[in-house]
């Protein structure tokens, strides 16, 4: 279950500290997509998304988008971000973890992972050793099956609060969607 486990969990991105992650060695994100910095189905990204991108990358971080979607939906991200990308990714598998740790030329301690899904972000970033920050998604809208995932998730939410694992103010984080 500890793998299970994200190192932190917010409301959204736009909360996350870089300065933080900078004083834990953090260099690179490797940021998930659809509904992390873009709701799911969209073609538009919010302004406000793409600036915390910006802002990270002029604090000095490595960004990567690594994302299951298709390769046409991500580039296009990336293209807009000026940022390289993993495409149709297949987390949690370790591979497209490990291809965007080569493409920013980072080891696994200095990387953080971004993304809403326990399952597939947290579960593949901890396997490797990453840093992993578990976000709300931006939507309700989503895959029939990751609605499925996300039942779960609560669950074992719970019992990670039960066992100490995490802290019982996620069960409250984890029930708000949007930024």
């Amino acid at each position: 279950m500890r793998q299970l486990v994200p190192d932190q969990v917010l409301s959204s991105v736009l909360d996350i500290d870089l300065v933080a992650l900078k004083g834990r060695g953090i260099k690179g994100l490797l940021i998930d997509l659809d509904n992390t910095i873009v709701r799911w189905g969209e073609s538009y990204m919010e302004p406000v998304f793409a600036s915390w991108i910006r802002k990270a990358r002029q604090a000095g971080f490595e960004v990567c988008l690594v994302s299951n979607a298709m390769p046409s939906r991500v580039e296009a991200f990336a293209s807009k971000l000026s940022v390289p990308s993993v495409s149709q990714a297949m987390k949690p598998l370790g591979r497209a973890f490990r291809r965007a740790l080569e493409v920013l030329g980072l080891n696994a301690q200095e990387v953080a992972v971004i993304g809403d899904q326990l399952f597939t972000d947290v579960y593949g970033g901890n396997r490797l050793g990453l840093y992993t920050i578990l976000i709300n998604p931006l939507s309700t809208r989503e895959l029939r099956s990751t609605r499925l995932m996300r039942r779960l998730e609560r669950r074992l939410f719970k019992t990670m609060a039960k066992r100490g694992l995490v802290s019982p103010a996620v069960l409250g984080i984890r029930g708000k969607r949007g930024h």
